[in-house]
């Protein structure tokens, strides 16, 4: 097998990742009787993008500008920032394998984002290729950008978005949540334990294709290295060699993120799916069929 072929995610089988993960964190119920309910504005940045750019402290340290993502499944925050406020240490060591400069997985103190302050907030340590990108693009004109805020955040609040005033409203919930990476992770070893075998998992919808990704490849997106005949995919015109740049605005820049972003759209539901083709970007319209 070859290295790539390492790194291949199939989006065209039909069992379904969410109720694992929704047993594995059934038992983590919301205790609203702590909580303080008293909604919490806080402003944000909208950047041509689409994306919500948001100003948080780390531990006290910063503040730092950071991607507001409904759609992230865990936090991510660049080296830099992880060693300037202090949730690694200049000892850290990376990992024997780190692609992007991985250094796994750690826990923030205290975040905060405006007035809301969260403890104990688990991220993920890296230099994300497209989070580069981004700070590149938007650095002159609003600084540099060091990450993204995602689930282990925002499922402690029931967050509404006022897209003319440009603000988010937090009102907590007293949800705390589990990780959602190690969930998964878990409910693969458990179903393997039980039988002797590996759970198979794949996005809801059938789409069709197989992309994959070198361990070398820091550019945006993943290559599609197969589409099936008569699948969703070939009928929206994705070809063998395409890079999916994002699908449905979800960035797709590793494999993992393409099977998440995938794993959002329901079937049947037409989503664009943006492609670098030939040196140039369009964006297909493509809609997954139901799985069985």
């Amino acid at each position: 097998m070859t290295l790539p072929k390492l790194h291949a995610c199939a989006l065209m089988f039909a069992l379904v990742a969410s109720p694992a993960l929704a047993r594995a964190d059934e038992k983590n119920e919301p205790n609203l009787s702590d909580a303080d309910t008293k909604p919490i504005v806080v402003p944000f940045t909208l950047l041509s993008s689409g994306h919500f750019l948001v100003s948080v402290k780390l531990n006290d340290k910063g503040p730092y500008k950071l991607i507001f993502d409904t759609g992230a499944p865990t936090m991510l925050l660049n080296n830099r920032v992880a060693r300037d406020s202090g949730i690694i240490h200049a000892s850290t060591k990376k990992p024997l394998f780190a692609p992007f400069g991985s250094m796994g997985q750690f826990v923030i103190g205290t975040l905060q984002i405006g007035g809301v302050t969260a403890k104990q907030v688990t991220t993920a340590v890296m230099d994300h290729p497209t989070v580069a990108v981004f700070s590149r693009v938007y650095e002159k004109e609003h600084g540099p950008i060091d990450g993204i805020v995602g689930f282990p955040f925002f499922a402690r609040y029931r967050t509404t978005v006022d897209y003319q005033a440009k603000t988010l409203t937090f009102v907590p919930n007293g949800y705390k949540p589990t990780d959602v990476m190690q969930a998964m992770t878990n409910s693969l070893i458990r179903a393997s334990q039980q039988g002797g075998q590996p759970q198979i998992i794949g996005a809801a919808g059938l789409w069709g294709i197989r992309v994959e990704k070198s361990a070398d490849d820091e550019s945006a997106g993943v290559i599609v290295s197969e589409v099936h005949p008569q699948s969703a995919a070939e009928q929206a015109g994705l070809k063998v060699g395409d890079r999916i740049l994002t699908i449905d605005s979800r960035w797709t820049d590793t494999v993992t993120d393409c099977f998440l972003a995938a794993g959002f759209v329901k079937p049947g539901t037409t989503v664009p799916v943006k492609v670098l083709r030939d040196g140039k970007e369009t964006v297909l319209s493509v809609t997954p069929r139901k799985g069985y």
